[in-house]
């Protein structure tokens, strides 16, 4: 077989040319404990209070507790697919929520997800899960009775009481 160097090294410059690397850096965790909606898992450092999480089985959890050797998460999905020894990813946003008129008559799960199979729902706005509050000096004061169409509620606050 008789090579040329000037074959050999107009290979390896298209293979140079041609290569590509994509890093994906990623903080990832483990499970160590699942009881009642809530996971705890170790080895994510660098996770934020209201942070997403990715589990597997596509089911995310929101960081709610963050301590010293673990992170505690509020699964937002079936817990069931879950066991001790899962890896957990941090996703590196935190939880939010679309907003807008558009979401007026859906029916969406905790993350803002359609699930009354009217397809996707269309905004480009959104707001994070846990903000907060407006004071309640800044607030409008509460001017109209509580009327729930309920006759058994109703009758139970009186009107003068709610004004």
């Amino acid at each position: 077989m008789n090579l040329r160097p000037e074959e050999i090294s107009s290979v390896i410059k298209d293979e140079i040319r041609k290569y590509s690397t994509e890093f994906e850096v990623a903080n990832v965790g483990t499970v160590i404990q699942v009881a009642d909606g809530i996971a705890r898992v170790h080895g994510l450092e660098k996770a934020m209070q209201g942070e997403l999480l990715e589990f597997p089985h596509e089911v995310y959890g929101m960081v709610m507790n963050l301590e010293e050797d673990n992170v505690g998460a509020v699964l937002l999905g079936d817990a069931a697919n879950i066991n001790e020894g899962d890896i957990v990813k941090t996703t590196g946003r935190v939880a939010t929520v679309p907003v807008g008129d558009a979401m007026r008559g859906r029916v969406v799960n905790a993350l803002g997800q359609p699930i009354d199979g009217k397809g996707p729902i269309k905004t480009d706005k959104i707001r994070p899960i846990e903000r907060v509050a407006s004071g309640v000096i800044s607030r409008k004061s509460v001017d109209t009775p509580l009327q729930t169409g309920i006759k058994a509620i109703d009758s139970m606050v009186p009107e003068d009481s709610v004004s």
